[in-house]
């Protein structure tokens, strides 16, 4: 059989130990990775391999040689330029003429190639991948198999939403060649965002093998600890080289221990190491060939590669040390750290947790390290959340993090490109935002600063100022202490997935780029934005129609920015307005739940006595209103959704309007009514604003307060909806409570229910095991349609441990009887 070993990969995510040597070569228990998978193989009887590099090929060729040290023969087959993982493989078509294997080579595992290779050919597949079922299948590239094991969806690298599933790609195939034939050649091209959906798509025999067994995708640093961690807690066949002595440490030839040094196991001692009298070597530490350990000095969980000096009375504890390494006395390496190949560490060095330390660097003597040198790095941290990186001001969000976040974004656009930056008027956001224009600034991205300003206009900004996009700061609407750092695309909506993805990518290997001093960006502050914006905003209203109702309107502006550009517009309008807080004030930039409601109770009493149309109250960043109608009464913001597609259809409008999957399905009835279609998104406001965005689209909106007309802007806008809504309003010679009286009654609730990271991905799974056969849409979670327009929807949180449980049924009793009943059935799968 025949063999093609994928070792082709930098692994950037493991820099600065792969800064000098491809990620295959890295050691784990003191063998290059591919030796593990070379032995693998040749215990199965793949006796021909052909490996793929691309990344210093040298260094693996001048190791393995030709393979016969391993009992198997090596043909190597270099790439010029990256080809992707099936394109790879195309290109040793001219060695693979009968089925063959393909498999990661910087990855570890112990699954029986054997028993994959039988089921493929039992079933006659063109391919065969090997799957595994993981604890958090975020990170991989989910498959859903039926039950016979043949493939019927795809999702790469999914968010919580897409986890219907935990059996994941292990990146192990066994293939047929004629699907080579499918495979365009000198292209990049992947196996699994491009290859097998195409095949699965035209109907090719697809299937999926779910392995028993051991694997580990290395990664990062975390699961490159946890391999060597799970090797030697005997959780896989594959065992440390060396001679196994008492307490599980395994030990090579020529080692001296003096008496006096303390070795407990599990641990790894490489040939001709010396322990020093004094010395302790605590568990789950490894040491390569030739190091030595000088006396006092304590060593736990640490990976020490060969050739390593450790000083007298030095302390490494969790850290990662490359090769050829000198550690002068008293050096203290905290959790985290990871010290490149060939650096001298001076005496009396703190190197503080989490820095990295690139290859051939010398740091002084006495010096406290806080910082990555060269390049600086904090490990692996998700930085995006449902709507943008935030976090406790000082804390979590620090000006220093603001400022790399900035050089990420910046790196990510076009030198001398401009960027649309706003904030609310708060100290915190001005703070934040000045080192975020820095940032940007200093990867030669020009800056257009609008300074206090509603986050919609800065939306509006970047199409009327050709930006490429924008960034908003402001403090939390509901926590004064906490920040958020919202990251516009160029059309003015919220950020793509795959955008965040590649800043943080940027951002977690420090690879930002840096502008000369003649290539700086430059600030600017756009003049008559706010104008534009004014302008733009009426010539979508018919102001005529308007005027001529002479509304009666009472107005809370919360504090806000809008308070800059409302009070104008009304006035066009021919709005008679009570305005409440029509000022900005940088210590009220946000409303706990509490105040809203007494704001809202204020709103509601005021419309009463002043015997007003309605009454309105934006949020500070200007993108969501609550609305109270002509008799006092606050409008729910389900009901209030509904209320707009009314307003809509009274008014004579038709097209497609967007809702999330998780609002009430009375949408679907009342566009029936009206001859609107209904399109339905994910949770995520990005997918709703993308929506929004697609012919035919006349309206958008969520259950919190959010609606999007596209005609205008496509996003969130609470001053536009302001306006629309009166524009609507003064079409249809009806109050506003009569309209919210014809509106179908809405029983829709939602609970909580915790559940780990780690357990999120085995509920889903099981959930749709148990519901095979129903009726589902799988647009974001999974939601069961029932009849009568009832459903329930369970929705894995994408930043907290919970999973949203949300139910609609014709009763408020009958919905609590089906979110009970959902309820048990995820706590039965947890065991709680």
């Amino acid at each position: 059989m025949k063999a093609v070993v994928m070792a082709g990969g930098q692994g950037t995510r493991l820099r600065p130990l792969t800064s000098n040597k491809p990620k295959p070569m890295l050691p784990v228990v003191n063998r290059p990775m591919m030796q593990h998978i070379v032995e693998l193989l040749a215990g199965k009887d793949f006796r021909e391999l052909v490996v793929t590099l691309q990344f210093l090929p040298t260094l693996i060729t001048n190791y393995f040689g030709d393979g016969s040290e391993w009992g198997v023969s090596m043909t190597y087959v270099i790439e010029d330029t990256p080809l992707g993982t099936a394109g790879s493989v195309k290109n040793c078509a001219r060695f693979l003429d009968d089925t063959f294997l393909v498999i990661s080579g910087d990855a570890l595992t112990d699954i029986d190639l054997g028993e994959l290779l039988c089921f493929h050919r039992e079933k006659g597949a063109m391919a065969t991948l090997a799957l595994l079922r993981v604890e958090n299948p975020l990170e991989f590239g989910i498959v859903v198999t039926d039950q016979e094991g043949r493939i019927e969806r795809f999702l790469e690298k999914p968010n919580w939403g897409q986890v219907f599933s935990d059996t994941v790609n292990t990146g192990i195939y066994v293939l047929d060649p004629s699907i080579l034939d499918h495979i365009p050649e000198g292209t990049p091209f992947d196996f699994s965002k491009d290859l097998f959906p195409y095949l699965l798509e035209k109907g090719y025999p697809l299937y999926g093998y779910v392995a028993r067994g051991y694997w580990c995708d290395i990664g990062n640093f975390e699961q490159y600890v946890r391999a060597h961690k799970d090797i030697l807690d005997g959780r896989t066949d594959i065992k440390p080289p060396g001679f196994r002595i008492s307490e599980n440490v395994w030990m090579g030839e020529g080692t001296e221990v003096e008496e006096g040094a303390v070795i407990r196991g599990p641990a790894v001692i490489g040939r001709n190491c010396k322990i020093e009298k004094g010395a302790v070597i605590r568990e789950y530490t490894v040491l390569g060939d030739n190091v030595v350990v000088k006396k006092d000095s304590f060593v736990h969980r640490a990976i020490v590669y060969e050739n390593v000096y450790v000083g007298p009375s030095s302390h490494l504890r969790g850290c990662v040390v490359g090769k050829n390494c000198d550690l002068k006395g008293n050096v203290r390496l905290e959790e985290g750290v990871v010290v490149g190949d060939e650096c001298l560490i001076g005496e009396n060095v703190l190197v503080n947790h989490d820095v990295k330390i690139y290859p051939f660097k010398v740091v002084e003597n006495g010096a406290t390290v806080n910082t990555s040198i060269i390049w600086e790095s904090r490990g692996l941290r998700t930085l995006f959340g449902k709507r943008a990186i935030s976090g406790i001001m000082n804390v979590d969000i620090t000006p220093e993090q603001a400022l790399r976040i900035a050089m990420a974004y910046g790196s990510t656009l076009p030198m001398g490109s401009t960027v649309i930056t706003s904030r609310d008027a708060s100290r915190a956001a001005r703070t934040i935002k000045r080192a975020i224009i820095t940032g940007l600034n200093s990867t030669g991205v020009n800056v257009a600063d609008l300074e206090i300003s509603p986050s919609p206009v800065n939306r509006f900004a970047i199409v009327a100022e050709r930006a490429v996009g924008g960034v908003d700061v402001r403090v939390s609407a509901f926590d004064p202490q906490s920040i958020e750092i919202r990251f516009f695309d160029g059309k003015g909506i919220d950020l793509s997935e795959s955008g965040q993805r590649e800043i943080e990518k940027i951002f977690h290997q420090s690879s930002f780029r840096r502008a000369f001093a003649d290539e700086i960006g430059a600030i600017i502050f756009p003049p008559r934005i706010l104008d534009m914006y004014t302008a733009q905003l009426l010539s979508r209203l018919d102001v005529e129609r308007i005027r001529s109702r002479r509304f009666r309107v009472v107005v809370d502006y919360a504090y806000g920015s809008s308070s800059m550009i409302m009070p104008y517009v009304f006035g066009q309008l021919g709005c008679d307005t009570l305005s409440l807080n029509n000022f900005t004030d940088e210590r009220k930039v946000s409303l706990s739940q509490e105040e809203l409601n007494a704001s809202l109770r204020r709103l509601s009493e005021l419309v009463k006595s002043s015997r007003s149309h309605l009454g309105l109250l934006m949020d500070n960043a200007a993108e969501r209103i609550y609305i109270v109608d002509d008799r006092g009464k606050v409008v729910p913001p389900q009901a209030a959704l509904l209320l707009f597609i009314a307003l809509l259809g009274e008014a004579g409008e038709r097209g497609s309007i967007a809702v999330p999957v998780s609002v009430t399905s009375r949408v679907e009835e009342l566009a029936r009514r009206y001859g609107l279609e209904v399109k339905r998104t994910k949770v995520s406001r990005s997918d709703l604003m993308r929506t929004s965005m697609e012919d035919g689209v006349v309206f958008g909106g969520a259950g919190g307060g959010g609606y999007i007309f596209p005609s205008f802007l496509p996003t969130y806008d609470a001053m536009a909806s302001s306006a629309f809504l009166l524009h609507y309003l003064s079409a249809i010679d009806k109050p506003l409570s009569h309209i919210l009286g014809e509106l179908p009654p809405i029983y829709l609730l939602s609970e909580e229910i915790p559940a780990s990271f780690e357990q999120k991905g085995t509920i889903m799974r099981r959930l749709m095991e148990s519901l095979k056969g129903e009726n589902l849409e799988l647009i974001d979670g999974i939601k069961a349609l029932m009849d009568g327009g009832e459903w329930v929807l369970v929705l894995p949180d994408p930043d907290e441990p919970v999973l949203h449980l949300i139910c609609e049924s014709s009763s408020e009793e009958r919905a609590g009887r089906l979110i009970r009943d959902f309820s048990s059935r995820i706590m039965e799968i947890t065991g709680t």
